[in-house]
């Protein structure tokens, strides 16, 4: 934690807005400022701000990860164990819109962002390994993560093209696109780095790494308000696995066999970093022992960030 990490800013209290469910990962705002998850029980709720009222618009039959509001009104969800859906808030309808690419299922669907013309940009983590043991990933260091795009057949489709923009990704997650749709930023969970690639302009085709050896595991990314690209950090770096990762197969393949209890797991903390587009660190709020932890998700709305977590109960709020 040195660096642009050294220095925390205050996060104060964190209110908590409990959901039915464990696991809500992510958190999206639909435009009457309502906040939609998904849980570890396959379904998607929709929340009040204050909590009072709570909705259950439909259940993917898997693990709902990242959660997206297209432009037409419905939600685009990353189903690590089905896909990328298409969901009804008003009829509950699940559709998979791709779910494979040219006969390989898609093993960790996990993060997206659309673009202004309905184009799906998705992450799926790994080729070898599904959201249950993802710590496998991240111990064999398979670098078979891909950034994917989705292209509708035509306005509210929901048939489409699928296309690898980025391959060799190390555990691919959390996806934002600029303001102007011109690049966008993806977040390697297990390379301790954000790469960037251009989409138009003279460096369109070009990624880039814009941040490297980050003290933590990157995770879901969002754009908040002022272009500010907010990225939870569910965990600090873990001194075993980062031992580990230099070392023989049969050494990590040693430690992969032992009890989940014994195996390398994310710290109690609470921790969201806000980048621009260079990769600058503009924003660093970072507190243990806050009540809320491993935070896996952020959103930015009326100044406050609210935060998805793969382990608590309740979405986590605080003040910026």
């Amino acid at each position: 934690m040195t660096g642009a990490f050294a220095d925390a800013d205050s996060i104060g209290h964190v209110r908590t807005i409990p959901v039915t469910g464990v696991g809500p990962e992510d958190v999206a705002i639909d435009s009457e400022g309502r906040l939609i998850t998904g849980t570890a029980d396959g379904r998607i709720l929709r929340l009040d701000p204050a909590g009072r009222h709570l909705e259950v618009l439909a259940d993917t039959g898997g693990r709902p990860l990242g959660i997206e509001i297209h432009p037409g009104g419905w939600l685009v969800v990353c189903d690590a164990d089905r896909g990328l859906l298409r969901v009804d808030p008003d009829s509950g309808t699940v559709v998979t819109l791709v779910s494979e690419l040219d006969g390989e299922t898609f093993r960790f669907t996990n993060n997206a962002a659309i673009d202004a013309q309905g184009r799906v940009y998705f992450t799926d983590s790994s080729r070898r390994f599904g959201i249950d043991e993802f710590k496998g990933d991240l111990l064999a260091h398979t670098s078979s993560g891909r950034l994917l795009r989705w292209t509708p057949a035509d306005s509210g489709s929901n048939t489409g093209v699928v296309e690898v923009l980025l391959d060799g990704l190390d555990f691919a997650n959390g996806v934002a696109l600029a303001a102007d749709d011109s690049y966008l930023l993806v977040a390697e969970t297990g390379g301790y780095r954000v790469r960037r690639l251009d989409l138009f302009g003279p460096n369109a085709g070009v990624a880039r790494v814009i941040i490297d050896n980050m003290p933590g595991m990157p995770d879901n990314m969002s754009r908040g308000s002022d272009g500010v690209f907010w990225m939870a950090m569910p965990s600090t770096r873990n001194k075993l696995l980062d031992s580990l990762l230099p070392r023989p197969g049969f050494l990590r393949t040693g430690v992969w066999s032992l009890p989940d209890a014994l195996q390398p797991d994310a710290d109690r903390i609470l921790w969201v970093v806000g980048l621009d587009g260079d990769g600058n660190v503009v924003r660093n709020h970072f507190m243990r022992d806050a009540g809320y932890h491993y935070v896996t998700g952020v959103r930015e709305h009326d100044g406050s960030l609210f935060l998805g977590s793969l382990a608590e109960s309740a979405i986590g709020v605080i003040t910026i």
